[in-house]
């Protein structure tokens, strides 16, 4: 019996101890190692980033520049004015200036308001303005001065010692045209004693394309037309004698 229970035992002994050890729990050199691969690096890699995205004064930066962009006040709008028409000037043209055909005059009768206009007259084509008790009054070839005396002689007739004046307001006879590349083109009114340099000036200048070497004047002399060539360079360093006087109905074309 002894011998039978010896056989047992050692051929039981090898499984038993197999399954002894199948069933002892595993090591934490096995385990450890892969938690901290596996969960620490992860999770701090995964947290950091939303921290730094939720605390960072940037979007406080963003913030402010959005509303310092929106409060700030719109820049004013760039206009450039417009070229203002032609302005005609009659201060102290009294003496000098001569009444032509479509001018504008003001008459005016100290203590006759019937006999003053309150509006302007203008000169008829043939020369000739309407007045009460006058009637037709040549005023064309006659300075300011002398019409107001012709007036205030014939008046004596009617009135005891009349007194009238005549005020020039608007010079429409005496006027000079541009043409081409100069600031701005068409009539222009002709004050007493314009020369070339004051016309292109008044009419804002040449252009950038403007050809100075070739710019010339119409004149009509005795019914025909002259072509009058100028040297704009010359005379814009100051030769007086290429500055030319300019007449009424000149044309200065620019090319």
């Amino acid at each position: 019996m002894k011998t039978g229970n010896l056989l047992i035992v050692a051929i039981l002994a090898p499984a038993l101890f197999c399954s002894a050890q199948d069933k002892t729990p595993a090591s934490p050199d096995t385990t450890t190692p892969a938690a901290k691969d596996t969960t620490t690096p992860v999770a701090q890699d995964t947290a950091k980033p939303d921290m730094q995205d939720t605390s960072k004064p940037v979007s406080s930066d963003t913030t402010t520049r959005a509303t310092q962009d929106t409060t700030k006040p719109a820049a004013p709008e760039v206009t450039t004015p417009a070229v203002p028409a032609p302005v005609v000037s009659v201060q102290g043209m009294t003496d000098s200036y001569v009444i032509g055909r479509t001018d504008a005059i003001n008459i005016f009768v100290w203590k006759e308001p019937t006999l003053s206009s309150t509006t302007s007259v203008f000169v008829r084509p043939d020369g000739m303005i309407s007045m009460p008790l006058l009637g037709d009054v040549k005023a064309a070839g006659k300075t300011p001065v002398q019409l107001a005396d012709e007036l205030a002689d014939q008046l004596k007739k009617y009135l005891q010692d009349p007194h009238v004046t005549v005020t020039l307001t608007g010079m429409n006879s005496k006027l000079v045209y541009m043409m081409g590349e100069v600031g701005r083109t068409g009539p222009l009114a002709l004050t007493p004693g314009m020369t070339l340099l004051q016309a292109i000036a008044s009419a804002g200048g040449l252009t950038p394309y403007a050809n100075a070497k070739k710019i010339y004047i119409l004149r009509t002399v005795d019914g025909k037309q002259q072509k009058i060539f100028v040297q704009y360079k010359q005379a814009l360093r100051g030769d007086l004698s290429l500055n030319l006087l300019l007449n009424p109905g000149d044309t200065i074309v620019v090319p």
